[in-house]
């Protein structure tokens, strides 16, 4: 295949279309750290129209609050890159779109930005789904311990990818 993209990557992304075609679901995004990456490596494959509804690229607090609906009180209290942040943005995602599931990323890929408490590597995703109960936080926060920003935002993206999968499990730590 003619790509760009790390072959794992598209080889991911065609893995989600496929099970999500056969599914019948549409797929959404909400991405922060990951610039667009999930969704270039979805519209790799051919025929990803058939599942892929929208993505958003809310790389700014203003971005994450007016387009997809993530509250100033959220972003104050626990930061962007939190699963509160994440929460909302596969929430606010859902609310916007056609969409049957709705996976959200957010984090910091460095190589500056970090902290103590989220240092860089840290990444957090949220996955909302269509008729869920949306007090049933489906979220989880990790550390990607890789060299470089562009290796974290590949381990974040193959991550997203994970989480479109039908069936996909319920994160480690829920909120």
């Amino acid at each position: 295949m003619d790509t760009t993209l790390p072959a794992e990557l598209v080889a991911a992304a065609r893995r989600v279309v496929d099970a999500n075609r056969t599914a019948g679901r549409r797929i959404a995004l909400a991405e922060s750290c990951t610039g667009g990456l999930v969704a270039a490596a979805i519209t790799e494959i051919p025929g990803s129209s058939d599942v892929f509804e929208v993505g958003f690229v809310t790389y700014s607090n203003a971005a994450k609050q007016k387009l997809i609906g993530v509250g100033s009180d959220v972003l104050e209290t626990f930061g962007s890159v939190s699963v509160a942040c994440a929460w909302q943005m596969a929430q606010g995602v859902l609310a916007k779109t056609g969409a049957d599931v709705a996976v959200a990323i957010t984090g910091i890929a460095g190589p500056d930005g970090g902290s103590e408490k989220k240092p860089v590597g840290t990444v957090v995703f949220a996955r909302a789904e269509k008729g869920a109960d949306p007090r049933d936080v489906v979220a989880d926060s990790r550390h990607f311990d890789v060299e470089g920003r562009g290796a974290i935002r590949l381990q974040a993206a193959l991550c997203a990818l994970e989480l479109l999968m039908p069936g996909a499990p319920a994160s480690d730590e829920e909120a």
